[in-house]
């Protein structure tokens, strides 16, 4: 299986401000995700606070399938 969330959109900036469910094949903003993170339903990603705003990032561990693209 690979990556659950891909990456389809960044900023000049080079934030992540789209997401893709690979499994559900939906669109997703920054703040989408964020909010489905925190409602648990990615348990494999986090949200931290970067440079004031919330971004989502994997969890760190030694597997690969959870790494955003």
């Amino acid at each position: 299986m690979g990556k659950r969330v891909s990456v389809t959109n960044q900023d000049k900036n080079g934030r992540n401000t789209s997401f893709r469910d690979n499994q559900t094949h939906k669109q997703m903003t920054r703040s989408q995700f964020v909010q489905k993170i925190r409602q648990g339903k990615y348990p494999n990603y986090e949200v931290r606070k970067i440079n004031g705003i919330d971004t989502p990032v994997s969890k760190p561990d030694s597997t690969t399938n959870n790494n955003l693209d």
